[in-house]
């Protein structure tokens, strides 16, 4: 799969059974369609559905960021704010094909949740060391 941002190839990073598209360039990552949700699922973070569900039906964020191009069927992706202080915005394609994170915002985004739900059997720690190792943001 070819990254919407720097059109690098990106390489497959496994995590719990789920398949994640990384950018080694420019540290982002896509999630393909219910990836994030079973992220989300298996450390206990948040009710993936309905999370899920807002990021689909919420009004278009305003921001200066260029709009990106969806790996899969390459429409423009409209750019969602999510999580807490700050927000991220993240790019989700209209289609439902999936969600794409620059470097840095997938962490932000579990540290966020973390914050506001306790995860399943201590695997906040584990979450975090993982996330900061492999979707670092960009130097």
């Amino acid at each position: 799969m070819i990254c919407p941002v720097c059109k690098c190839d990106m390489i497959v990073v496994e995590y719990h059974n789920i398949e994640l598209d990384y950018c080694n360039s420019c540290k982002g990552v896509w999630f393909d369609s219910g990836e994030l949700e079973l992220f989300l699922k298996s450390q206990g973070l948040e009710e993936p559905k309905e999370f899920f569900d807002d990021i689909l039906t919420s009004q278009e964020a305003i921001s200066s960021e260029k709009k990106r191009n969806c790996p899969i069927c390459s429409r423009k992706m409209k750019k969602v704010a999510i999580g807490g202080q700050p927000e991220n915005i993240i790019d989700v394609c209209s289609d439902k094909h999936g969600l794409w994170f620059d470097g840095g915002e997938v962490t932000q985004l579990i540290r966020h949740l973390a914050g506001e739900r306790p995860p399943k059997q201590d695997s906040k720690e584990q979450v975090i060391s993982f996330l900061g190792e492999v979707f670092e943001a960009p130097e």
